[in-house]
């Protein structure tokens, strides 16, 4: 496994050298969106946010993660570059994952309206907040952050209790260090009381058809998805897989055929750890979406 050197952990740590291309994948000129994609490279809206990317992401916190740090920089680095080669300009991480470094890596030299970058906090407070935002900018590498998302929420009171981080992450928006900001759902209660919260731009929420590290069975999470991209929200899926890929390439067909099926999930990532996985994972889509 290869391991960050000082040199590439400091370079993470500084705008040196960084992009100031003001362009997004998101919304660049020319970038146009499939109504009905054929194809997991196809480009979608998500909602009404303005945003843009394409129905296939890939993940980056497979068992938190630890899957593809094993890959180390150079492995993780050959994955990246061979979904962009494939088309695919949606890379989801967050601050848990310990992979910011990795995936500033892995984009060196990419141009900045290539690809989509999504990443999520587990701030508390907005003094914790402000300085992730900050730090996150720096160890990715970029001016704006293409969506940021408040990671693990599992409670109702959600939109009560972590207003002060919403603040600070609207103050980003209007500042252009963010482009759109929602949450990350653990659990059945935070997803239905995000219905009637108008905050979120996009929300990464667990679906499969299985049950598999689900909040709720996939019937009533579906009901709850609709209800959501109904209010105009952007509705990013993961887990599509589960955590463990479900060990057969049926039962992945028969989970993509179900999510792409719903109308109401515009994108999804999954924790690729090899380009074989990917591969597969984009044949599938086309034969579901055919």
């Amino acid at each position: 496994m290869s391991r960050i050197s000082r040199r590439d952990f400091l370079a993470g740590l500084t705008f040196a050298g960084a992009t100031a291309a003001l362009g997004r994948f998101a919304g660049a000129a020319g970038t146009e969106a499939s109504a009905r994609p054929k194809r997991g490279t196809d480009v979608v809206s998500l909602g009404r946010s303005g945003l843009k990317t394409t129905v296939l992401g890939i993940g980056t916190g497979s068992v938190g993660g630890s899957q593809q740090r094993a890959l180390g920089t150079e492995g993780f680095t050959k994955l990246t570059r061979h979904a962009l080669d494939r088309g695919i300009r949606y890379i989801d991480t967050a601050d848990s994952y310990q992979m910011h470094v990795f995936v500033q890596i892995a984009l060196k030299g990419v141009p900045r309206d290539k690809y989509f970058l999504q990443t999520k906090t587990t701030a508390k407070n907005a003094e914790v907040a402000k300085a992730d935002i900050e730090r996150f900018r720096r160890e990715l590498r970029v001016e704006t952050i293409d969506s940021l998302l408040m990671h693990c929420m599992q409670t109702d009171s959600w939109p009560t209790d972590m207003r002060p981080v919403m603040d600070v992450l609207d103050e980003a928006k209007r500042k252009g260090r963010v482009r759109a900001v929602g949450i990350s759902n653990h659990g059945w209660k935070p997803l239905v009381a995000s219905v009637d919260s108008d905050w979120c731009d996009v929300q990464l929420v667990r679906i499969n058809p299985f049950d598999d590290k689900m909040d709720a069975e996939h019937d009533k999470v579906a009901e709850q998805l609709k209800k959501v991209h109904a209010k105009g929200r952007g509705v990013l899926g993961m887990k599509i897989y589960g955590e463990t890929g479900f060990g057969s390439r049926e039962k992945r067909f028969q989970s993509l055929k179900y999510v792409l099926g719903l109308g109401c999930v515009d994108a999804f990532t999954i924790g690729f750890t090899s380009t074989e996985q990917l591969d597969e994972t984009l044949e599938l889509i086309e034969q579901a979406l055919a």
